[in-house]
């Protein structure tokens, strides 16, 4: 890696605001707001509006779609003659 082109890499809190979870990973996204956490020092924090614990796919939420008749509707209108 070139010296002094990347942005600096450190640890950072993301704060599920839908589902009030929070983790703390290393990251090059900074914010003015910071946070204390567990371990009794202050992260800066990033708010994100979806995260695993709230995303429908990752909860069992998640609604599937009936592609199959979709496709039948659309060949029996369209199909070919």
């Amino acid at each position: 890696m070139k010296p002094g082109i990347h942005p600096p890499y450190g640890p950072v809190v993301f704060r599920d605001k839908a589902g009030g979870f929070a983790f703390l990973t290393r990251s090059t996204m900074t914010s003015d707001k910071t946070v204390e956490w567990e371990d009794g020092r202050t992260y800066p924090v990033v708010d994100v509006e979806i995260s695993s614990r709230s995303h429908p796919f990752y909860t069992g939420t998640a609604r599937v779609l009936d592609t199959a008749g979709r496709v039948e509707r659309f060949e029996r209108r369209y199909g070919a003659k």
